[in-house]
C-alpha cells in the first residue's frame, strides 16, 4: 500500500493569520518590540523555538515567548485557519489509493484539533508533531516514526511537503519527495532540492498516484 504523510502550513493548511498575530502577542506579551510580518514567515515551518531565536530571542528566554505564542494560537487558531485551495480534493483523493499520514513542526495536539475542526482529520491514520519527536524536520525522526506507526515501507512511501526542511527530511529518510509551491518554500531552492514540484497538494497527490500506475 502506498503511504502519503503531508506537511500542515502550506501544504494543506493556511494558518499565516493566525501565526502572525500569536507572534505579534507573544513579543507584546514579552514586553517585547513586535518582528516585521516578512521576517516572521520567511522562517515559518521550522520550530517555535528556532524562529524565536532566529528573531533575536535569547535562548534562555525562548521558553516564555512560545508559552505566550502557544496560549494566544490555541486562542485563535480554529477561526482563522483554512484548507489552502483543492487541499480536501487531494486528501480525498490521496485516500483512495493511499495510506496518509501528517508530519509537521506544529504542536501535535493542536493539528488533531484543527484537522478535526476543518473536517478532515478521519482521513488521516497518524500525525506526528513537535513534542512527538526529539529531532524536528528536516531530522529523519518525524517521518521515520510516521512510517513506523504506519508500518510503511520506503519503496511505497511520500512525503508532500512546501519547504526544503520537508524535501530534505524525506531524502535522510529514503523516501520520495514532492515539493508544492503553494506555500511558504523557496520556488528556485524547492527546484534546487526536490526532482519533483507541483503547484499544490492536489497536483502533487494526482502525481503520485500516476506514479503508482506506472502512468508518470
Amino acid at each position: 500500500m502506498t503511504t502519503i504523510l503531508f506537511d500542515l502550513d502550506g501544504t494543506l493548511i493556511d494558518s499565516t493569520e493566525a501565526i502572525l498575530q500569536s507572534f505579534e502577542y507573544a513579543f507584546l506579551d514579552q514586553n517585547d518590540t513586535p518582528r516585521s510580518k516578512e521576517a516572521i514567515i520567511a522562517l515559518i515551518g521550522h520550530p517555535l523555538e528556532f524562529m524565536f531565536e532566529h528573531l533575536g530571542i535569547e535562548k534562555s528566554k525562548v521558553h516564555k515567548y512560545v508559552a505566550s505564542y502557544k496560549k494566544r494560537y490555541r486562542e485563535i487558531n480554529r477561526h482563522m485557519t483554512t484548507l489552502l485551495p483543492q487541499a480536501k480534493d487531494a486528501i480525498e483523493l490521496a485516500s483512495r489509493f493511499a495510506t496518509l499520514g501528517v508530519v509537521t513542526t506544529k504542536t501535535a495536539e493542536y493539528s488533531i484539533e484543527l484537522l478535526k475542526h476543518l473536517g478532515v482529520m478521519h482521513y488521516f491514520k497518524v500525525l506526528i508533531g513537535r513534542e512527538d519527536v526529539i529531532h524536528p524536520k528536516p531530522h529523519p525522526e518525524p517521518i521515520l516514526k510516521a512510517m513506523h506507526r504506519l508500518g510503511a515501507i520506503s519503496q511505497k512511501c511520500w512525503m508532500v511537503g512546501d519547504t526544503t526542511m520537508d524535501i530534505n527530511s524525506a531524502h535522510k529518510a529514503k523516501i520520495k519527495a514532492v515539493a508544492v509551491k503553494c506555500g511558504y518554500g523557496d520556488e528556485k531552492e524547492l527546484h534546487r532540492y526536490c526532482e519533483f514540484v507541483k503547484e499544490n497538494a492536489y497536483e502533487a497527490v494526482e502525481f503520485i498516484q500516476r506514479w503508482k500506475l506506472g502512468q508518470k
